[in-house]
């Protein structure tokens, strides 16, 4: 989706994972961004056992007129799993073309520890089979390879931001200015992160290129 097409077209965007990985910060970031640029945003989000590790799910709209927060089944543009598991259970919300941007990392919730319910085998080829386009990357290694497994949240939004109808550099902005009055080296960590989100993403979506082509 390129900045300049349809500024003002609604856009909605399903964030999902698990609690403690930052899902609505990231919402409340990219409602930021949108209203930085003139959009009307509407959210809303589902927290359950949030502190516990429950699922979380985060719905953001934004256009030039947006009536309700709630996105409707089949209507997601993008689909940003924080985790892989909570990403396949809500690929039904996506629109036909729509996209998934997911976290390959496993985090287990709750009711599987429990042994109430099974990790499912491998979310990302059960989307796909599904016949959604799917970019997976690790940004759960990757937020630890810098040092710090809370920049994950900062390595999604990075990933997510070249799909967007405004330029990532907004949306970065609108992440780094909630570290700027803290130490300029955990600035300069998220600016990292940011910018290894955007990379892991585009190269799933080079590996899903080329996968289509062979």
């Amino acid at each position: 989706m390129s900045a300049a097409a349809g500024r003002f077209e609604t856009t909605n965007i399903l964030v999902v994972g698990t609690g403690g990985q930052g899902v609505m910060t990231a919402t409340e970031i990219l409602a930021e961004a949108a209203i930085e640029l003139g959009h009307d945003v509407k959210k809303t989000e589902v927290a359950g056992m949030a502190q516990r590790g429950g699922v979380v799910s985060s719905h953001l709209r934004f256009g030039r007129k947006v009536l309700s927060p709630q996105i409707d089944p089949g209507s997601a543009d993008v689909l940003l799993g924080f985790e892989a598991a909570e990403a396949m259970r809500w690929r039904h919300m996506l629109r036909p073309r729509g996209l998934v941007l997911m976290n390959s990392g496993r985090l287990v919730p709750p009711v599987v520890e429990l042994g109430l319910y099974d990790y499912p085998e491998d979310p990302v080829a059960s989307i796909r089979a599904a016949g959604s386009r799917v970019f997976s990357f690790d940004a759960s290694t990757i937020a630890q390879e810098l040092g710090d497994i809370r920049l994950g949240n900062t390595v999604m939004l990075g990933a997510i931001s070249d799909h967007l109808s405004f330029p990532a550099e907004i949306l970065e902005r609108c992440v780094l200015k909630r570290f700027a009055h803290k130490k300029a080296a955990l600035v300069e960590l998220n600016r990292l992160a940011f910018a290894a989100g955007r990379t892991a993403a585009a190269q799933a979506a080079n590996a899903d290129a080329a996968s289509d082509a062979a």
